[in-house]
């Protein structure tokens, strides 16, 4: 605001200097899919360690491949990942009615699951305070002396509160077990007792759901919007998709158009049968810019089972190689080559050649290879539209990825141009704040070129918002780059030097 002098002197005037810092956002948050025996159903879940998977999804479990590919997503280099949890109808949730009328209470398992029926549920009133009473989660399983997980003191059977510990809410808002309701006619706290969670309806994980199968595929796709994959629709950020073991390429072609309407990147998995790398020599049984297809599974060890090896889909291991390669080198950086090794592998399904990954690579099969210097290491770098005789221009993963980065920030980064007067000291405060987001790219070695002007431009003005897009509101912004094309084949050539005399 102007200042308004009254005296004689010097006035100070601070002035906004037109500056909106874009700041780049996360590339690598992968997101997976898959059966679980507990967990939530109905929200897509963040977690930042395979500690946290273990604490809300129950960590391994020998029936699916979920827990394994994300314990192999952060030992890979993972940081962050969304776990959509899918059940099928069957599936039951643990509650125990404590008491009855007018003194009882219903609690409920957090979610459905069979993980429920080894905890009880303990009551005991305060005498000091009538009314109030204290709530006690036990872990009991057979055999094994029960221990108090969760405990709840000075809890109200009666809302409104006067001390805010209406049971229903605190257990809400604090437990990691169990919720509460209270039934019709209830005045008083149930009488001291200790009963299973499972007392009046026992969890029951339901039919495992496996990947490439109708029941998984119709849990994964369903609800619109409520339910599934859809649930990623709602998280803040997601840019990896996982969906472990599925194989069908109806299928994974859908899941490329949800990551292409979500700004995300697929990393689709093979046929665990296929043994034979001519099976995929006219390609990966689907086409899409927003996806990649790695061939062949791998092998690793089953702490489950010994450490006896068994087969995995790739995905996990390949997406902890994309976060890992996304911090030390950038998103615009190949996730393949020498500097890939996969934590955790012994080898893989199906050796390749030189001359069979000649085959599947100019069709877009990304290969994992095992070398005896290098160990198991991702040998390719195609979108799944990458196949040569199509010409794409998202034919590399590292091009599509840094097109989808430079997207998801310049839009979340000039949210601040919304309703400002559209007119020429707007175009330069955009042309000046996006040119800097561009150039501090430049600097990190994004794009091509050696001068800014051969790496990137951006263009806003009198052209490319003209009179009539001004009447509509509009403020139309052109920004090009000049992405870095891997390295896919090096040429060495060798020539004789004959005749040469000192």
């Amino acid at each position: 605001m102007p200042v308004t002098p009254t005296y004689p002197g010097v006035y100070i005037e601070e002035l906004p200097s037109g500056v909106h810092t874009i700041t780049g956002v996360a590339t690598s948050i992968a997101a997976f899919v898959g059966w679980a025996p507990q967990g939530p159903t109905t929200e897509a879940t963040l977690i930042l360690s395979w500690a946290d998977f273990q604490r809300q999804f129950g960590g391994l479990d020998s029936r699916s491949l979920l827990g394994y590919s994300v314990n192999q997503f952060f030992l890979n280099g993972g940081q962050q990942a969304y776990i959509v949890r899918l059940v099928d109808g069957t599936a039951k949730t643990a509650t125990v009615t404590i008491g009855a009328a007018p003194k009882s209470l219903i609690v409920t398992a957090l979610n459905a699951g069979a993980w429920a029926n080894v905890y009880q549920v303990a009551i005991k009133n305060s005498t000091a305070s009538p009314g109030r009473f204290q709530l006690q989660v036990i872990y009991a399983p057979t055999g094994a002396t029960p221990a108090v997980v969760e405990s709840f003191p000075n809890l109200s059977i009666t809302t409104p509160d006067p001390l805010g510990r209406y049971v229903v809410d605190v257990l809400a808002n604090g437990s990691n077990y169990v919720t509460a309701s209270v039934p019709a006619g209830t005045t008083d706290p149930p009488t001291d007792t200790t009963v299973a969670l499972d007392n009046t309806t026992a969890g029951d994980d339901g039919t495992v759901l496996n990947p490439s199968t109708a029941g998984f595929e119709l849990a994964l796709q369903a609800g619109g919007g409520t339910a599934g994959v859809n649930l990623l629709a709602n998280v803040d950020l997601f840019n990896l998709l996982c969906i472990p073991g599925e194989t069908t390429s109806v299928v994974l072609g859908e899941l490329d158009t949800f990551c292409k309407n979500n700004q995300a990147f697929l990393i689709a998995d093979p046929d665990p049968l296929i043994t034979n790398y001519a099976t995929l020599t006219t390609g990966p049984g689907f086409i899409g810019n927003n996806s990649a297809f790695y061939f062949p599974s791998l092998l690793a060890p089953d702490p489950l089972a010994g450490n006896v090896t068994r087969t995995y889909p790739p995905c996990g291991f390949v997406a902890g190689i994309y976060a890992s390669t996304d911090v030390n080198r950038g998103v615009w950086k190949a996730p393949a080559g020498t500097e890939t090794a996969l934590v955790g592998v012994s080898g893989v399904a199906v050796p390749l050649t030189d001359k069979q990954n000649g085959e599947l690579n100019p069709v877009a099969v990304n290969c994992i290879r095992s070398f005896s210097a290098y160990g198991t290491v991702v040998w390719g770098a195609r979108t799944t539209g990458g196949n040569d005789e199509a010409g794409s221009q998202w034919k590399y993963v590292p091009i599509r990825r840094l097109a989808l980065f430079l997207e998801t920030s310049l839009y979340r980064g000039t949210q601040w141009v919304v309703f400002e007067p559209n007119d020429a000291p707007l175009w330069g405060q955009i042309r000046l704040n996006v040119g800097s987001f561009m150039q501090t790219l430049f600097t990190q070695g994004a794009f091509q070129g050696s001068t800014p002007q051969q790496a990137y431009f951006v263009k806003c003005d009198s052209e490319t918002t003209t009179p009539t897009d001004q009447d509509n509101g509009i403020v139309n912004i052109l920004v090009g780059f000049a992405p870095l094309k891997p390295a896919e084949f090096v040429i060495i050539q060798i020539q004789q030097i004959a005749g040469q005399t000192t």
